[in-house]
């Protein structure tokens, strides 16, 4: 019997997908719920699992083709399945052996379709790129530093020689261009960036905290809270915490505009920004403040996990009413972020360094990290936007009234 492979429902709000890649071949056996295809849309990847174990009998839709809910993606025989386990293509298996092979026992590992693509690229089996990800994962940095060492001279045709080194420097170097289109991802945060500079008036106000007592606090804790709760006490769960409690002080940096009307949300769905392989997301923990620090700090980890993955949901990356992002785990020591429309503001965290700091007439060292609060001026004032920058630094520099609330 043959089955048609569908492109499922897309999530709320998406009209159509790119087709990533194929994970099978025309005459591959499958498995019940293994994964066919990657199909990626403006936010996520979505996988189109085998609705029967069988033989894919018919590829219909090319990588890099766009389709839509319903279209049909492929044709699978549910009844040949023996058949094909006793007579697999010949060419397939030739294919398959001439393959560059790996120079240890590593397993191969799942990668991101961007991963996928970058190896297809340059004719690369992932087993012959040391992956420094989780688990051995190969990221797309793995594969980038793979095509630049000498190992890859073997393997990726076409590359440039290497210049010449004369007492007059480099000769012979060859101008190199590369045209790739963008990922869908990519091309949706270009818009959704250029949107918000068009749209709205940011502004962005500075100022910066003392952590000492963070520090101190969860190095006298971290250890018995890790043993008791199952996971670790981050930074994220403090600066949180202390967002939540001042954005009750100041409602207008919580509400967002609609039109003419200024909707003021009575909930704290906080956005914290994630770094993935294929660009930048930001998945929304729901009702922070009726969160305790370690329940926080479980469900930004499992929800990190999914955007690093592609396996979040749409309905993960929507509704938040405020963002964090930490541009300090890259270094940045002061950046303005830009704000993730419809929000009104977002809270930018940064590197942190030890600085000589004047406290009470004596100058002591103390680690210091800058934060920016970037807000749309059309409804926050400044006097709202420093008062709840200066409330998020009273409560870090003394974390104690976060569990008082005061």
């Amino acid at each position: 019997m043959s089955i048609e492979i569908k492109v499922p429902p897309l999530p709320e709000s998406v009209s159509d997908a790119t087709l990533v890649a194929w994970h099978k071949e025309a005459g591959d056996s499958v498995s019940r719920d293994e994964n066919l295809v990657d199909l990626e849309t403006d936010k996520v990847v979505l996988e189109v699992p085998a609705p029967s174990s069988g033989v894919l009998q018919e590829i219909k839709v090319q990588d890099g083709a766009v389709v839509t809910a319903g279209d049909v993606l492929a044709i699978l025989d549910e009844n040949a399945a023996a058949a094909a386990e006793e007579k697999a293509p010949a060419a397939r298996s030739e294919s398959k052996a001439t393959q560059p092979q790996a120079t240890d026992d590593r397993k191969p590992i799942k990668t991101s379709p961007a991963v996928r693509r970058l190896l297809e690229e340059h004719d690369l089996d992932e087993t012959t790129v040391l992956g420094t990800g989780k688990d051995g994962r190969v990221t797309k940095a793995d594969v980038l530093a793979f095509l630049k060492s000498d190992d890859s001279s073997n393997v990726t045709p076409g590359d440039p020689a290497p210049p010449v080194m004369d007492d007059g420097g480099f000769v012979g170097l060859e101008r190199r261009e590369q045209r790739v289109p963008m990922t869908r991802l990519r091309a949706r945060i270009a818009e959704r960036l250029i949107d918000a500079q068009q749209s709205a008036a940011m502004l962005t106000t500075f100022n910066e905290v003392d952590l000492s007592k963070i520090m101190s606090l969860r190095a006298r804790h971290r250890d018995a809270f890790e043993e008791k709760h199952g996971v670790r006490l981050g930074f994220m769960s403090f600066f949180a915490k202390a967002v939540t409690e001042s954005l009750k002080k100041f409602p207008v940096v919580n509400a967002s505009i609609e039109g003419t009307d200024v909707i003021y949300h009575n909930y704290y769905d906080i956005g914290i920004a994630v770094s993935t392989e294929r660009g930048l997301m930001v998945p929304v923990i729901r009702d922070v403040d009726q969160l305790s620090f370690a329940e926080f700090e479980r469900d930004l980890g499992e929800i990190a996990k999914k955007a690093q993955s592609g396996t979040i949901e749409m309905k993960e990356l929507t509704g938040g009413t405020f963002t964090i992002t930490n541009g300090g785990v890259f270094g940045s020591m002061m950046s303005t972020p830009i704000l993730n429309q419809p929000q009104s503001a977002i809270l930018g965290m940064h590197t942190i360094q030890k600085r000589p700091m004047v406290v009470d007439d004596e100058i002591v060292v103390r680690p210091m990290m800058y934060l920016a609060l970037t807000y749309d001026h059309r409804i926050i004032d400044g006097k709202d936007s420093v008062q709840f920058l200066v409330s998020v630094k009273d409560l870090l520099e003394d974390p104690g009234r976060l569990l008082l609330q005061i």
